[in-house]
């Protein structure tokens, strides 16, 4: 078994927040199977903890996807004026694939640290049992690869 972790890099990441929607599960599938009909695929999801009976939900997209989503966030907009979603492209994502991160502790610290010293401008991070996937600003890319990099040793 492979317990070296390994990096891998996704360029070209667009930022989707949608804020203040109903913190309900039928409307959370409604919204994704929308986003699907635009032809649209989702990578990384994070959902904030309630405030009241709303949340905000942050997902991620390949930027050449940005012109569909903007239809459907005008769309979206139209049918709900309450709703606001923020956009943000330019982006890249930082995946960190390490088997050991199940079963030894200080793994996510150890990442976390490193981009905290190079003071990236993190702006969604998401997990798995094995893996972390950070998304930097095209400016913080380079010092927060090469942070993690070294990290890892």
């Amino acid at each position: 078994m492979n317990t070296k972790p390994e990096i891998h890099v996704k360029d070209n990441i667009t930022l989707v927040t949608i804020v203040d929607i109903p913190s309900d599960i039928c409307v959370f599938s409604k919204v994704f199977d929308q986003i699907a009909e635009y032809g649209i695929s989702i990578d990384m999801i994070s959902v904030s903890p309630p405030q009241g009976d709303l949340i905000s939900i942050s997902f991620t997209i390949d930027d050449d996807d940005l012109g569909r989503l903007l239809e459907f966030t005008a769309d979206l907009h139209n049918k709900h004026n309450d709703v606001k979603p923020i956009v943000s492209s330019g982006n890249s994502k930082i995946i960190i694939d390490d088997p050991a991160m199940e079963t030894t502790p200080g793994v996510a610290a150890n990442i976390f640290r490193a981009a905290a010293s190079v003071n990236s401008d993190v702006r969604i991070i998401t997990t798995s049992e094995t893996q972390i996937s950070i998304l930097v600003t095209e400016a913080s890319f380079d010092s927060t690869y090469g942070a993690i990099q070294k990290a890892l040793g």
